[in-house]
C-alpha cells in the first residue's frame, strides 16, 4: 500500500530496533532497516514484516560510514519512490572496560557507530524531508546513560549523552521545517542479547524498577510510535524515559519502608540495629 507512512529503522534487525520495527509495520509503516551484517535474523525480520502485508526493504549499511549512509538513503528513495517520514536512529554498540583500561579503537568504535551514526542518518534524512516538505520524526534512542554514570561504560555513556544533547540542538535546528526529534531513554530492556550477557537479566533488573519488572521492546517501540503521531505534533527536543523509574529512583541509603517512622506531622529517619 503506497499509502502508508515509511520508517527507517537503523540497526533494525535485533533486539530493540527489531521490536521497533516490527511493531511499527503492525501499526501501518512500511520500513527501511539496515545493519553490518546480511543474516538469518535479517531475512526473518523482512519476511515477517511482508506478511504483516507492508512494504519492506532490508539493505546493508555502516551507519558511522558517510558514503554507505549516502548510499543506503539511495536506496530507500528508489524502493519506495518517496521520503521516509519517520527516522528511528537506533543502530549502537557497547563494549566494557574501566576508563583506565579502555582502548582507543573501542572509544572510536562506539562513538563512531553511536553518535556519528546519529549525526549522519539525521542530516541525511532530515535533508530529505526538507526538500520534499515533509515534516517529518526522528525518534533517538538513549539509554539510562543520558543521565547515570554506568560503570565500565564510559564511551558508551559518552556517545548516549552526547546523543541527548544532539536531540535538542536537531530539534531546535529543524523545527522550522515541521520537523520534530526526541529520544527515548529505555531502562533495563530484556533482549536475547541482555538475556545471553546477564544472569537472571529479567529479575535483577525488576529488583531495582519501582515498576517492579523489566522492559520488554514493546515498551520502547509504543513510545516511539507515540512520539512519531500527531498526537505529539508539539513534543520536540524531548527525552522520554522508558525505564519504569529506575532511574528516578534515588540512590536512598535507607532501603524499606520499616525505616522510616512518622509521627503526627514530623517524619523521622530511625536507625536500625
Amino acid at each position: 500500500m503506497k499509502n502508508n507512512k515509511l520508517a527507517v529503522v537503523t540497526g533494525g534487525t535485533t533486539g530493540i530496533g527489531r521490536g521497533i520495527a516490527l511493531h511499527l509495520a503492525r501499526a501501518g509503516w512500511d520500513i527501511a532497516v539496515n545493519n553490518l551484517r546480511d543474516d538469518v535474523e535479517a531475512r526473518q525480520l523482512v519476511a515477517e514484516i511482508e506478511s504483516l502485508g507492508r512494504e519492506v526493504l532490508f539493505a546493508h549499511c555502516d551507519v558511522g560510514d558517510s558514503r554507505e549512509v549516502d548510499a543506503f538513503y539511495r536506496q530507500v528513495v528508489e524502493h519506495f519512490n518517496r521520503v521516509p517520514e519517520l527516522l528511528v536512529n537506533n543502530a549502537g554498540v557497547q563494549t566494557w572496560a574501566p576508563l583506565l583500561e579502555l582502548s582507543e579503537e573501542d572509544w572510536d568504535k562506539v562513538i563512531r557507530t553511536n553518535l556519528k551514526g546519529c549525526f549522519l542518518n539525521t542530516q541525511r534524512a532530515a535533508r530529505l524531508m526538507i526538500e520534499s516538505g515533509v515534516r517529518g520524526a526522528i525518534v533517538n534512542i538513549g539509554s539510562g546513560c543520558n543521565k547515570l554514570a554506568f560503570p565500565n561504560l564510559v564511551d558508551y555513556a559518552a556517545s548516549k549523552g552526547g546523543i541527548e544533547v544532539f536531540t535538542k540542538t536537531s530539534a531546535v535546528e529543524l523545527g522550522e521545517y515541521g520537523i520534530r526529534v526526541n529520544c527515548v531513554a529505555p531502562g533495563g530492556v530484556l533482549t536475547e542479547r541482555t538475556e545471553r550477557e546477564a544472569p537472571d537479566y529479567a529479575g535483577s533488573w525488576a529488583a531495582i524498577t519501582p515498576l517492579g519488572r523489566v522492559g520488554y521492546t514493546e515498551d520502547i517501540a509504543r513510545a516511539v510510535e507515540f512520539l512519531a503521531d500527531e498526537k505529539a505534533s508539539f513534543i520536540s527536543g524531548q527525552t522520554l524515559w522508558v525505564d519504569g523509574g529506575a532511574f528516578s529512583k534515588a540512590n536512598w541509603p535507607y532501603p524499606s519502608r520499616e525505616d522510616v517512622s512518622v509521627s503526627g506531622s514530623t517524619s523521622t529517619v530511625s536507625a536500625q540495629s
